[in-house]
């Protein structure tokens, strides 16, 4: 490659059009491709993300010899899933006691003492407006409005249709989760197959700063995945000791699933809360009287805000910062991007996605002001 140490202004211009003319097309074919087939677009990421989480585990496993014959790489790869799937199994298991004690306690629960204790504030707030004088209606309206609600949902539910989109929606999760282990194991079986098949694509004239930018691209998403499994770890230690220490019941299945749940941003972290919040006090609410059933809800809530400025204090700025160099601005406008076009899965897959355009861009952008890549010649 030759460096250029000086352009006329008119070469500048000409080379500037030349990088936007094949750069636009480039990513609205990208665009639209991804757009019409997002599913399985969104298959080839995770499965992308899945290899690159059992990839050190494989090459381990894959190097181990018995008796003297090397285990080869597809059974590697089958061992590497069955262990993915027990560390699976063993967090479910986790949940299987909490389950189990939340249906009884709901199968033996005072829904009369429940429904007074639902009613009390609706009385209140109904009192309060018509004291004022800021409605005309009787006493008991509110409560009769609320049940005519009820009433009505629950009529104009047709629960064939439900059980029709359970079906669908438990139908759609097994395609998925097959499509994803089949690219999987051929992205782990074939070290680097994709990776030789993009590099396969690329003209010699883009070649060295197409290298440039997945080597960077590489680099970055691992860093990234890597701080994501330290922020996940930092945060189920974190919650797990708080929790203990305020004695809650189930505190490791609480901060398993906080843990996990830290992965969507901004609404992870109240998901987690809320989830700790909810099981600490049901499984306590028959043992422990009003005013420490209180103090425990204060106990949880404080935990949580303790973990949530922790995270967003120290986690992920380093995370962010350091792993993916972007500015928290950035951050924020791309995951909630993510969150209008697909929901909390796009809210989880925004950043890496930003990370791979980002670098794509600013690598090309690098050799169109550096390198004569753009050139006939």
């Amino acid at each position: 490659m030759l460096k250029i140490n000086s352009l006329t202004q008119s070469q500048m211009t000409q080379r500037l059009i030349i990088f936007y003319l094949i750069i636009f097309p480039i990513i609205a074919i990208l665009a639209v491709f991804s757009w019409f087939f997002s599913t399985i677009v969104g298959y080839f990421i995770l499965a992308m993300v899945f290899s690159a989480v059992l990839q050190t585990p494989t090459n381990y496993i894959s190097q181990i010899q018995i008796a003297g014959i090397q285990l080869p790489r597809s059974v590697a790869v089958l061992i590497s899933f069955f262990i993915f799937a027990g560390i699976i199994a063993l967090f479910v298991l986790l949940f299987i006691p909490l389950v189990s004690e939340q249906i009884e306690f709901i199968s033996v629960l005072d829904y009369n003492s429940l429904f007074e204790k639902i009613i009390s504030p609706i009385d209140y707030i109904e009192k309060f407006l018509i004291e004022r004088k800021w409605i005309k209606e009787e006493e008991g309206f509110l409560m009769t409005e609320l049940q005519n609600y009820f009433l009505d949902f629950f009529k104009d539910m047709k629960f064939g249709n439900i059980i029709n989109q359970i079906l669908n929606t438990t139908s759609s999760v097994l395609i998925g989760t097959l499509s994803v282990l089949f690219i999987s194991f051929f992205l782990l079986y074939e070290k680097g197959l994709f990776r030789r098949n993009i590099i396969a694509l690329i003209p010699n004239a883009y070649f060295e700063v197409s290298i440039s930018a997945i080597y960077k691209i590489e680099k970055l998403l691992s860093n990234y995945l890597f701080g994501l499994l330290i922020q996940m770890f930092s945060i189920f230690t974190l919650v797990s000791i708080g929790l203990i220490v305020s004695e809650v019941k189930y505190a490791l299945t609480i901060a398993i699933f906080a843990a996990i749940a830290n992965l969507i941003p901004y609404i992870g972290p109240i998901l987690g809360a809320s989830f700790g919040l909810i099981v600490s006090l049901s499984t306590q609410l028959q043992q422990t009287q009003d005013t420490a059933f209180s103090i425990l809800a204060i106990k949880v809530i404080i935990v949580f805000l303790i973990v949530q400025f922790s995270d967003n204090l120290l986690l992920q700025p380093i995370i962010f910062s350091r792993s993916i160099k972007a500015h928290p601005l950035e951050i924020f406008t791309v995951v909630f991007m993510g969150a209008a076009l697909a929901g909390a899965v796009g809210m989880i897959f925004a950043i890496p996605v930003y990370t791979i355009l980002k670098v794509t861009a600013l690598e090309f952008w690098k050799g169109y002001k550096e390198y004569r890549i753009f050139s006939k010649g």
